[in-house]
């Protein structure tokens, strides 16, 4: 029995030191794991956007230089503690981008000198009325301005734009004003303190607009542009979608240019970000200053409008639609070119934001998208004669997308429009050496009835010339 005992209570043991391995083993594997999924996600975050790599360092240099005050002594000295100051401005100051980084810097040192000059004005206002009245003055003093300021605060233009500075005037004007009541020297004070705080986001603006710039105007310009490249794209394959056969398997490029749009339907905070950011930088490279960053925010909502309208026509691409083949065969060549002109009209105005050019043929194919339109209405109008023999039900979904689609060509008619004005007030160039290609089916009936299809592709130079090239294999006289 003893020796049963003994062999269970070994058992027991080693279970037990069994068990404790192949938990600490699992902890290992579970830690191992997660350090590879973070070093993972370092390196797709870098790989994504490069400049973000750039950013850190950036920032890491700036508070190396701004932390220099407190390792030299000479300088320490004349500043004292109130260096740490200019590190605590780099810190909440330094943004991704120029504009941010601009923005928050102003606000920061033009509150910060305003609410440090009205603290300074408060405190010997309150000082010279006697120590009992003091501190009733100066706390009647901060109740005031905080009151003011919280309330200015609830503007939208004041939120949009001086938020932040509005923080740090009530901050420096509580801590000047307050500060005064136990600190004698409060002019010296208030002096380092608006000093440093002017040095740190001197090095911050400095370093963001010298060292690899982030301008939040080129990230708008490029957003509006991709977004509309985007639509066009689900526009261009809509057609072919809507009505291949059950049996045409679908790519997956193509399936990718028809989930693309989705992301232009959440862009309106960051394009109203961007924009807010792009008002603070200076000019630079094809945008100068005052550059119309407002009209971006008008393409850009008629962009999410108009993707509204394809997020609807989206439902009808997995949906089976029993309309009777004659109507969906006159239907079906109208409807795909209206979809085919939008989308490639689209196109061509992305491309013309992108690279800053007038939106000249844009034009013909929002004409096209437009007769496409009238044609489509007619047809449905009196190019169907036996409309009582047909099932009013299987017929709504070919009628909901011929309205959806006309909508749409009203959308990218106003999306050009405003691309135009854009192209005025941003003062687009003409594209040099622009060689226009356009299709043009000749139908010319000869005396045997015969027709001759050709193709036409004009060279447009800066010199006036234009070559005509007709192809004529298919000529038949």
């Amino acid at each position: 029995m003893e020796i049963a005992s003994m062999n269970n209570n070994d058992k027991n043991s080693s279970n037990i030191f069994t068990n404790g391995l192949l938990w600490f083993k699992s902890l290992y594997e579970k830690l191992f794991a997660k350090i590879i999924g973070i070093a993972k996600q370092f390196k797709k975050i870098g790989k994504d956007d490069p400049r973000r790599v750039i950013h850190s360092l950036k920032v890491g240099v700036a508070l190396t230089l701004v932390s220099l005050f407190y390792y030299f002594q000479p300088l320490y000295n004349g500043f004292g503690v109130s260096t740490m100051w200019a590190i605590m401005t780099v810190v909440v100051v330094f943004e991704f981008s120029v504009g941010a980084t601009l923005g928050k810097g102003l606000n920061r040192g033009m509150a910060t000198l305003l609410a440090g000059a009205l603290g300074v004005g408060a405190h010997y206002l309150a000082s010279a009325s006697g120590k009992v009245v003091e501190p009733i003055l100066l706390a009647l003093f901060v109740f005031l301005q905080a009151f003011a300021t919280t309330f200015i605060r609830f503007f939208p233009q004041v939120k949009a734009r001086y938020d932040y500075g509005m923080l740090i005037f009530i901050l420096t004007f509580c801590l000047v004003s307050i500060s005064g009541f136990r600190v004698d020297e409060i002019v010296d004070m208030a002096h380092k303190r608006l000093s440093t705080i002017l040095i740190g986001a001197s090095v911050c603006v400095i370093i963001s607009i010298f060292v690899c710039p982030v301008w939040a105007g080129e990230d708008l310009h490029k957003l509006v542009a991709n977004n509309m490249e985007k639509l066009g794209k689900f526009l261009e394959g809509f057609g072919d979608e809507i009505f291949k056969s059950a049996e045409v398997e679908e790519s997956k490029d193509a399936k990718k240019s028809l989930i693309e749009y989705k992301s232009v339907l959440n862009s309106k905070n960051a394009e109203e970000t961007l924009a807010n950011f792009a008002r603070w930088e200076p000019g630079h490279g094809q945008f100068k200053y005052r550059h119309p960053w407002r009209q971006y925010l008008k393409i850009g909502g008629l962009i999410r409008q108009c993707a509204c309208r394809i997020d609807a026509l989206n439902g009808y691409i997995n949906s089976e639609i029993k309309a009777p083949e004659e109507i969906k065969e006159k239907i079906k060549e109208t409807s795909k070119e209206m979809s085919i002109e939008c989308g490639k009209a689209l196109k061509e105005l992305s491309n013309s934001v992108r690279k800053m050019n007038l939106p000249i043929s844009a034009d013909e194919h929002i004409t096209n998208a437009k007769k496409s339109a009238k044609n489509l209405n007619s047809l449905l109008k009196s190019g169907i004669n036996n409309w009582e023999e047909i099932n009013l039900l299987q017929v709504i979904p070919l009628a909901t997308i011929a309205s959806i689609l006309t909508d749409i060509v009203i959308c990218v008619d106003e999306i050009g429009q405003g691309v135009n004005e854009l192209a005025t007030l941003a003062h687009f160039k003409k594209s040099n050496n622009k060689e226009i290609t356009t299709k043009v089916v000749e139908k010319i009936e000869l005396s045997n009835n015969n027709i001759i299809e050709g193709s036409r592709k004009v060279h447009d130079c800066s010199s006036h010339d234009v070559v005509i090239t007709i192809n004529e294999s298919n000529m038949k006289l």
